[in-house]
């Protein structure tokens, strides 16, 4: 189990934190726990259940769609707030592919968090238009 500051300073390194000062940062560590995966193991199921917002630490997992692998997930990525935000199951199973270490912030709490931390909300919006422009590139090629 990490420390306290260890979680900060990584929380600093991250992009989707950036904008974010160090006594914000020692803030939200607090909101945030740290759980770990082993390989082979579902964090999230498809179509039943899901209810956190994971922020990979160390590791990699697999997004998995109707069986094929939509999505490789690694140190800084993140994945649940789709289903969390929308209150619907996930579209996919994430699966541990190497030993998982993420930090998790409980879904009934992510609305909070995010109108608390406005930058962090336009960080993960500005992924979320990325991974809709790659997923219409790839659509249209």
């Amino acid at each position: 189990m990490a420390t306290q500051e260890e979680v900060v300073d990584t929380l600093a390194s991250l992009a989707i934190f950036a904008d974010l000062t160090r006594p914000e940062l020692e803030h939200i560590a607090h909101e945030l726990d740290e759980q770990y995966f082993p390989q082979d193991q579902r964090v999230l199921r498809q179509g039943l259940s899901g209810s956190a917002f994971h922020i990979v630490l160390e590791g990699e997992a697999a997004a998995v769609a109707s069986g094929e692998r939509v999505n490789t997930l690694a140190r800084g990525d993140f994945f649940g707030e789709i289903s969390v935000l929308l209150g619907e199951p996930p579209t996919a199973d994430v699966v541990a592919i190497r030993p998982l270490r993420c930090l998790v912030l409980a879904g009934d709490r992510l609305e909070a968090f995010l109108v608390e931390h406005p930058r962090v909300a336009f960080r993960i919006l500005q992924a979320e238009a990325r991974k809709l422009r790659n997923a219409t590139r790839r659509k249209t090629t």
